[in-house]
């Protein structure tokens, strides 16, 4: 991966944020309309965008490059589940606190950021693995996040798993696993719908991750001393020793820098959404996605300096 691509994605990325803050504080944009945005990001856009990425006409990877995929995100999100418990052990974070890290270690932004991010730095090609991501982070969040967050708010609520992890995002990465495994062929006018459609997905996101900096003070963010210290290890130390390892084994690539990619982006939205909805505090998980996000400029582009 070109150190230098990347940067300029960040740059690109920071630039878009700072317009969706711009167009916040001038009431072009409110936070009703950036929830509108959002619904529109996660039902329409990111899927699309997916879905498109299993029509590219470049050479198929083989049924064991997926399998190893697979494989490899399994095994990044184990890694990432115990350095869920290990970081707030570390950081002597208390107790009633440290389910807003595990969140934070578990979850990042592999669909807002993590799919315009990869898509531009290592190429269509490289989604299909990002379908495999989320298609985890889906399964995961819905499980083990909400029995942590429940935990954390004392509900005994018992929700239908089954309509909880069937939703556009797994369905979308089932999907696009799918229609790439059976190289179907598509009426040109679908694809080219999907394209154009898939194309505003980055604009989109970072325009609501514009609303939600736009909607905090410097200082609120800025407050937590320990939230540097999680970064550090969460963003840099770990991603970067994940990849060195993992390039011990795997040859492939795509697969480690896809795999560095996703454990690089900041912390991801849905979290957040889940703690308001449980009505639990979720000041320090609005710190850590803040300041990740922003920081991010700086913590991708140094863990792509060790990848293949």
């Amino acid at each position: 991966m070109s150190v230098t691509v990347v940067l300029e994605q960040m740059i690109i990325i920071l630039i878009l944020i700072l317009t969706g803050v711009l167009l916040y504080r001038r009431q072009m944009i409110t936070e009703t309309t950036s929830g509108q945005i959002s619904g529109l990001i996660v039902n329409v856009t990111n899927p699309a965008l997916l879905i498109c990425s299993a029509f590219d006409d470049s050479p198929k990877l083989s049924a064991y490059d997926l399998l190893i995929g697979l494989i490899v995100f399994l095994t990044s999100y184990a890694v990432l589940i115990l350095f869920a418990y290990l970081i707030p052990w570390v950081l002597k974070i208390p107790q009633p606190a440290r389910y807003s890290y595990r969140m934070l270690t578990i979850f990042g932004n592999v669909g807002f950021i993590g799919i315009p991010l990869a898509s531009a730095v290592l190429g269509s090609g490289s989604l299909i693995f990002v379908s495999l991501s989320n298609l985890i982070y889906n399964i995961l969040l819905y499980t083990y996040g909400m029995a942590v967050l429940k935990k954390a708010a004392h509900s005994e609520n018992k929700e239908n798993f089954f309509k909880k992890i069937i939703n556009t995002g797994t369905i979308s990465a089932l999907l696009t696993i799918i229609f790439y495994l059976g190289n179907f062929k598509v009426p040109t006018i679908i694809s080219s719908t999907l394209t154009y459609a898939g194309r505003t997905t980055t604009f989109l996101s970072m325009l609501v991750l514009g609303v939600s900096v736009a909607q905090m003070t410097l200082k609120s963010i800025l407050s937590n001393p320990k939230i540097y210290a999680f970064i550090l290890i969460r963003y840099i130390l770990l991603p970067i020793g994940f990849t060195l390892i993992l390039g011990q084994f795997i040859k492939e690539p795509l697969i480690v820098n896809t795999a560095a990619l996703m454990l690089s982006v900041p912390a991801g939205n849905m979290p957040l959404m889940l703690s308001k909805q449980l009505h639990i505090d979720e000041s320090t998980i609005s710190q850590g996605i803040i300041l990740s996000t922003v920081l991010s400029l700086v913590t991708i582009p140094i863990v792509t300096l060790f990848t293949v």
